[in-house]
């Protein structure tokens, strides 16, 4: 009787055909895996900044990942909470990508406001960049938890009521809606009464006459439907600051940042940055101004630009923002002028040649 024999290779060949082709499956199915990514912010679906920041972004990943990662927007807080919480939210997992105004959470952000000091950017793409740089030099630790993405200004605020206004006299006694703690202070310094809200509330208080005017970019024109509630608008002259202005983040949880692997990090690294900041500055706020002043003019409503003579008796009736700005800053162990001096010498930096 002849037996036969089976050399041992012969017989590992088929097993280690297969566990090949196992692990060949495991790894298509780790490549096509799809990491969805909660993203929160307070704006409804059909504003400016869904529309044309936060949409683009999503979609921009999803093809350069390939489909690895992928958005899901949740506008308007329907995660829950308030616009103020959205930092934390992102912070603690409840969001994995927030977009909002971390000022809203007045004192939390005192080194990086210092963008929101009145007179400082000549328009969104000037103030993000600068936001951006002066950001991961100076501030990063007020973020800690949270990895901005990239961060951007409006393209400065313009003051919209339903009386006109053209001096500074005429703001006496006139309650003016604010977002955050250092707009609020130059309203106080040009002799109106602040009140403080988040952009969800205004066209509601305007139209009620809880405020008696509003200060909010352009931009704001599509969420809020002000050139159907405000009679007037004061802007500033081209070329020049505008009043008053507002910081924004785009960011991601650390921790969920830290667990992408290596070729989806490159994704979020690739859409992060200086150059994203400056993209969503100009995008979603500088070329937008022409099309939502028009809402504005074609309502017939009255646009008045302030003279520049008014204008530096506004400048001169807010310098001290700047100087209680300082004051806030050292009482939290920094350096205020010299914060205020490096942000406008990245201002400058940055400037529109």
């Amino acid at each position: 009787m002849t037996t036969s024999r089976i050399a041992p290779a012969a017989r590992l060949a088929p097993l280690s055909a297969t566990l090949a082709a196992a692990c060949a499956l495991l790894g298509a199915t780790g490549a096509q895996a799809e990491v969805v990514l909660k993203v929160h912010h307070f704006l409804p679906p059909s504003s400016n900044a869904h529309v044309n920041i936060i949409s683009p972004w999503c979609e921009k990943i999803a093809k350069e990942s390939a489909g690895g990662l992928k958005c899901q927007i949740f506008p308007a807080m329907q995660l829950g909470g308030t616009p103020p919480q959205l930092v934390d939210q992102a912070r603690d997992g409840v969001a994995d990508i927030i977009w909002t105004i971390p000022t809203y959470s007045a004192g939390r952000y005192a080194k990086t406001e210092v963008f929101e000091l009145p007179f400082m950017a000549v328009n969104a793409k000037h103030g993000s960049q600068a936001l951006w740089e002066y950001t991961q030099k100076f501030s990063l630790d007020e973020f800690k938890g949270v990895k901005p993405l990239f961060m951007h200004t409006t393209e400065g605020y313009v003051l919209h009521s339903n009386k006109p206004v053209t001096q500074m006299e005429q703001l006496k006694g006139m309650k003016i809606r604010t977002a955050t703690r250092i707009s609020a202070k130059m309203v106080v310094g040009l002799g109106g009464t602040p009140v403080q809200m988040p952009l969800p509330q205004v066209a509601d208080a305007l139209s009620k006459g809880v405020v008696d005017g509003v200060l909010v970019p352009w931009e704001a024109m599509p969420a809020t439907k002000l050139y159907e509630i405000a009679k007037y608008h004061l802007d500033a002259p081209k070329g020049s600051p505008r009043f008053a202005n507002s910081i924004f983040l785009f960011g991601m949880n650390q921790a969920k940042y830290d667990s992408l692997p290596p070729n989806l990090k490159k994704v979020i690294d690739d859409n992060s940055g200086l150059a994203v900041s400056a993209w969503a500055g100009e995008k979603g706020f500088d070329a937008q101004v022409e099309a939502f002043s028009k809402l504005a003019r074609d309502r017939g409503n009255t646009i008045t630009v302030i003279p520049e003579a008014e204008l530096k008796r506004w400048e001169a009736a807010t310098a001290n923002v700047d100087d209680d700005w300082m004051k806030d800053v050292a009482a939290k162990g920094a350096d205020g002028k010299k914060l205020v001096a490096e942000a406008k010498a990245i201002l400058a930096k940055y400037a529109p040649k």
